[in-house]
């Protein structure tokens, strides 16, 4: 096939791609054109593409550099460029959660997850990192004027599929079926958290949204410049969804179940407004694991010692062991998450006599109780133990801490009965393959009818 040439934006491109400097005609001083000679067989592959959930993965090795990638626009009496970084570390942490609080609508709305503690976190302990199959590619945009930081977008070069929550394990096989990879792709998301919030983290400035779809065009650049197969952001926030939809991406909805408070006073009151059967039900739940002679612990910030982190870590590994077969944490990560976050972290825990029997971690929000991780001591078992200190436990916080939502985490229909319902989550997905692109956006359309 002829070498296809399309314009993209760029200042400074990735070895591995031929660049034609020639100029093209735009208002844009940084205008070129892109050359693919990667045929790969593709005016031979006019095949239909009907499976979509057999075969292995493949790897493909890609040499990535985020010293080599700029990009750059002109805005009224500004220039506002794009850069990469390897690792949020070489982010001032303050002007990333500026960003964060901004774009999340204030302190009152924070979202842990997307502060620089919490990502930095998973990248000094060895959880997110390239070895690991997340290589972090975090994107920046700067006012060049003022020099300062206006957008921060968390991206990673993923080579599989694993810690996401949303599943794709199904495209990657079709794409090797037919004799393409499909990773490494890019994926703009929180590693290993199923939490809704926004993905392009954007100061209040008057021309924000200018900014904003300048970040969506060259993201989409980035993945055809580099030749990767897909680009994803996972989790985002309904509005962003509806604008990646505006631009090219396929949507895509799942379902999370969640709790609300609506301004009870104490747990019995959440009681009052459940059904007579399901307001039974919990109460004698409850009073079955009192009965276990266990004692249930909410521990914040400087109450959370190095054994209670220990101690969580080898839950954490017994859930892990028997349910996912791959811890992606390390026992690092928690240590170094609670001395970063401090009165952020709650962390539950139930004790049978002077023994760490079990744990919940939990975010604290601006308005929402987080839910993460579950994890018990192994070979040992505590009936409805998971559901006091997953569900019972997080709503009783919520309540004290006057906090509008608990997220209980990703699946369970059996939330239901505890008093959390269902709410849609979301996520975009841009493919450069056309024909992939068209089945897959076949697929997503009845997906979404069942979900």
């Amino acid at each position: 096939m002829a070498a296809a040439a399309v314009g993209v934006r760029c200042c400074s491109l990735l070895p591995f791609i031929h660049i034609d400097t020639r100029k093209f005609k735009s208002s844009s001083p940084c205008y070129y054109y892109w050359n693919n000679n990667n045929n790969n067989n593709n005016n031979n592959r006019r095949r239909r593409i009907d499976a979509l959930f057999w075969g292995a993965n493949e790897k493909k090795r890609i040499s990535w550099s985020s010293h080599q990638q700029q990009f750059s626009f002109s805005l009224k009496n500004k220039v506002i460029s794009i850069s990469f970084v390897s690792s949020i570390s070489d982010i001032p942490s303050t002007e990333w959660d500026a960003c964060a609080v901004d774009a999340t609508g204030g302190p009152d709305k924070f979202n842990p997850f997307l502060s620089h503690a919490f990502l930095s976190s998973l990248e000094i302990s060895s959880s997110a990192v390239k070895d690991n199959g997340w290589t972090p590619h975090h994107m920046i945009v700067k006012d060049d004027q003022q020099n300062i930081i206006v957008a921060v977008v968390p991206l990673y070069l993923k080579t599989h599929s694993y810690g996401e929550f949303v599943f794709d394990h199904s495209w990657a096989n079709a794409y090797y079926n037919y004799g393409s990879s499909y990773y490494p792709k890019l994926q703009s998301c929180v590693p290993f958290t199923p939490v809704t919030g926004p993905r392009i983290l954007i100061r209040n400035t008057s021309f924000k949204h200018h900014v904003f779809d300048f970040i969506i065009s060259a993201m989409k650049d980035l993945t055809a410049m580099s030749q990767l197969s897909s680009l994803h952001v996972t989790f985002p926030s309904q509005n962003e969804w509806h604008k990646f939809s505006q631009k090219g991406f396929l949507p895509r909805i799942g379902m999370q179940y969640h709790w609300t408070n609506r301004n009870y006073k104490n747990f019995d009151d959440f009681l009052m407004d459940m059904k007579h059967n399901k307001r039974k039900k919990i109460r004698q739940e409850r009073k079955k694991v009192a009965a276990q002679n266990l004692v249930m612990k909410r521990l914040r910030g400087y109450e959370i010692k190095a054994k209670h982190w220990d101690s969580f870590y080898t839950f954490y590994r017994n859930t892990t062991d028997n349910k996912w077969g791959t811890p992606y944490l390390t026992r690092e990560f928690f240590h170094e998450m609670g001395s970063r976050m401090g009165d952020q972290v709650l962390l539950i825990v139930a004790e049978d006599g002077d023994e760490l029997v079990a744990g919940a971690l939990n975010l604290i929000g601006g308005d929402t109780l987080f839910g993460r991780l579950w994890g018990c001591q192994p070979q040992t078992y505590y009936p409805f133990l998971h559901f006091e200190a997953c569900y019972y436990q997080a709503i009783e916080a919520a309540i004290e801490l006057d906090l509008k939502t608990v997220e209980a985490g990703a699946q369970g229909e059996h939330k239901i009965e505890r008093g959390y319902l269902p709410v849609t989550t979301y996520s975009c997905h841009y493919l450069i393959d056309e024909e992939f692109r068209k089945i897959i956006e076949d697929f997503l359309v009845r997906e979404s009818s069942q979900v």
